[in-house]
């Protein structure tokens, strides 16, 4: 029988998500965000997103925007807030530590021996124009890493419109109007999170209220179903011992009547 390819790609695309993975120690946890750490030359997002949702697996697309605007909200480097919450969530407070030392032990030496050796160039032209160069490289990553994620925003709970509605709105106030960050994580932020959570409200009354109405449409039916069930079940207990005593009358030939066997009348 010829397959159907539609009918193919939707049983493939009905197949649940692999599950996530988890770092398997403490010392795993460490060298993963010290690698992470020493890539983050530039565009960090695009690092952190690339190692921790596409390679590792710690984490899907919209578990990562989630704790990263969380991080991003919190005192600190994002990067460095993210990595904390991620040990915490696994091993508690020393694996909070534990990142917190991957993310800053080795990434620190190098920085500081970079710094002491671009200090003798930092003046020459070439090494000005680098910079720039960089700039670019990391600014592009960024907008990758931001277009890459925007697919994850079509499960938020606002809603798509309303997502890029408020993403639209934060860049016009950070780079047209240059409001401060603080003035748009207060004013957008606080807008998209009561948004949210009359969303998140009006989902939860819908689901009591379709469990509600569930249990109550079940007992109609089911006296209904169980007086039929019991006389079909107490015609069929009459019909079985009817049943039963004409079989046993004709396997006994004395039980026969004299017209039923065509015999005399005995005297």
């Amino acid at each position: 029988m010829p397959t159907n390819p539609p009918a193919a790609k939707r049983a493939v695309a009905a197949e649940p998500p692999a599950p996530l993975n988890a770092p398997r120690s403490r010392s795993d946890l460490f060298w993963s965000f010290t690698w992470l750490a020493l890539q983050g030359f530039g565009g960090v997002l695009a690092v952190v997103q690339r190692e921790l949702v596409e390679k590792k697996r710690w984490m899907t697309r919209e578990q990562f925007i989630e704790d990263w605007a969380v991080a991003q909200i919190m005192p600190g480097p994002n990067v460095v807030n993210l990595s904390m919450m991620i040990g915490d969530r696994y091993f508690g407070l020393s694996g909070a530590a534990t990142a917190l030392a991957g993310m800053l032990l080795l990434p620190s030496l190098v920085v500081l021996s970079l710094a002491i050796g671009f200090a003798s160039v930092a003046d020459h032209d070439v090494a000005q124009r680098a910079l720039r160069g960089m700039g670019a490289v990391a600014a592009g990553l960024v907008i990758a890493t931001g277009i890459k994620l925007a697919g994850a925003l079509r499960s938020n709970a606002m809603g798509l419109p309303a997502c890029i509605a408020l993403a639209v709105a934060a860049f016009v106030a950070i780079a047209w109007l240059r409001w401060p960050l603080l003035a748009v994580l207060l004013g957008l932020g606080g807008a998209g999170w009561a948004w949210a959570w009359h969303c998140l409200g009006r989902a939860r009354r819908a689901h009591e209220a379709a469990s509600a109405r569930a249990p109550a449409a079940a007992p109609s039916d089911v006296p209904a179903k169980g007086a039929a069930g019991a006389a079909l079940a107490a015609g069929a207990a009459g019909a079985r011992p009817a049943a039963a005593a004409d079989t046993a009358a004709n396997n006994n030939p004395a039980s026969l009547t004299d017209a039923d066997s065509g015999q005399a009348p005995q005297p």
